[in-house]
């Protein structure tokens, strides 16, 4: 939770090289969770909570928001993870956070929750599973978050 708590910072006190959408009521989260049938990690919600989504440097995280154009859909984690379900491939226990520019979707793995309730940070492509499965990137999505918006930062 401190590092989510840190990035919250570092976002807001970086606006000439950061944005983020503005963060969502509990309601909205709820609803979120119920859409994808999942539950997030509060790391996670806490970044929903304060920022809903956000870009720093290069490095978008995509989180929860609206769009007028959309009406009240949400987008982000929810709209990404629902499409890429769509591939029988995808594991329907990854929740979608961030594309890594290579074919590949960053996601929170809520097969995998600790005692913290935090799950692993993985990327999943379609060839994961020839390799093993989906590769671990972090422990958690705090930690994931702050170390790529600071080096997005540098």
């Amino acid at each position: 939770m401190e590092s989510t708590r840190e990035l919250v910072d570092l976002i807001r006190n970086n606006p000439d090289e950061s944005a983020f959408t503005g963060g969502l009521s509990e309601d909205d989260i709820a609803r979120a969770e119920t859409e994808l049938s999942a539950t997030f990690p509060p790391s996670y919600r806490l970044f929903l909570a304060e920022l809903g989504s956000c870009e720093a440097g290069g490095t978008e995280l995509l989180g929860l928001y609206r769009s007028p154009a959309c009406g009240g859909r949400l987008l982000g984690t929810v709209s990404e993870t629902l499409a890429a379900r769509n591939d029988e491939r995808f594991p329907r226990d990854l929740l979608v956070i961030e594309y890594d520019g290579m074919g590949g979707l960053v996601s929170l793995d809520s097969a995998q929750r600790n005692e913290a309730a935090e799950y692993p940070v993985v990327v999943w492509d379609p060839g994961s599973e020839a390799r093993g499965g989906p590769e671990r990137l972090e422990e958690d999505f705090g930690t994931y978050a702050l170390r790529r918006c600071r080096a997005g930062l540098r």
